[in-house]
């Protein structure tokens, strides 16, 4: 028996000129996100928080089982317990687990085992992965192309909060299976960043190296 479907929902109906405009328009505001390190301590409304989520819960993803979780932690003592960890396992990051040739590719970035942005920020929103669960979440159907639904739906969110006029960078510690003990999620579900989100700080910086962006001609090609 087929399934029940629904009408396409409408678009905008706009010229080609307007179409153009729109898309560079976008482009002109993506173009300002840059990952911040250094945030100010000013709170954000939470119904910004939610309204970032509800945009990536709309990512297209593998036979719609929405295979994410986000835990938003607003905690102090939380945020404090994933800056600790974090940094435990950054720190054995730069001694040296990382390997010469990556610790060579952040230098220009000027990072290091410090993670202040960690209890700084207001918002932690670690990211999960479902690797099972399904649209129910029962923790035992199979969910599909998780990783690419995921990243499709973290970029979304990022995409969200940057139009919303926040700062916000993803952090990455290897490996990140503490966030999951700290965020009381189940074994089934793969922690995969955290977004931190906030105001940047009066003093945020943008290394140079991070303005150095690929042209469309070496990004894109047409066939």
């Amino acid at each position: 028996m087929s399934e029940r479907h629904h009408p396409f929902p409408a678009l905008p109906h706009l010229t080609d000129e307007e179409r153009i405009a729109r898309a560079r328009a976008a482009y002109d505001r993506l173009k300002t996100r840059h990952s911040c390190r250094s945030f100010a301590d000013t709170p954000v409304p939470r119904e910004v928080i939610e309204a970032a989520i509800l945009a990536a819960g709309t990512a297209p993803n593998g036979a719609n089982h929405q295979p994410w979780h986000f835990t938003v932690v607003g905690s102090p003592e939380k945020k404090r317990a994933i800056r600790e960890a974090a940094e435990a396992e950054e720190r054995a990051f730069y001694a040296g687990k990382a390997g010469e040739q990556w610790l060579d590719a952040l230098a220009p970035l000027g990072t290091d085992a410090d993670k202040p942005f960690l209890e700084t920020a207001p918002w932690l929103i670690v990211c999960f992965a479902q690797r099972k669960g399904g649209i129910a979440e029962d923790g035992q159907t199979q969910n599909y192309y998780v990783t690419e639904s995921v990243g499709i739906a973290c970029g979304l969110l990022l995409a969200t909060l940057h139009e919303a006029g926040l700062a916000t960078l993803t952090h990455t510690p290897s490996p990140m299976g503490f966030l999951r003990e700290i965020c009381g999620r189940p074994e089934w579900e793969k922690p995969m960043m955290i977004v931190v989100a906030g105001h940047a700080a009066a003093d945020a910086t943008v290394p140079e190296h991070a303005l150095d962006k690929k042209p469309l001609s070496r990004i894109a090609s047409w066939l």
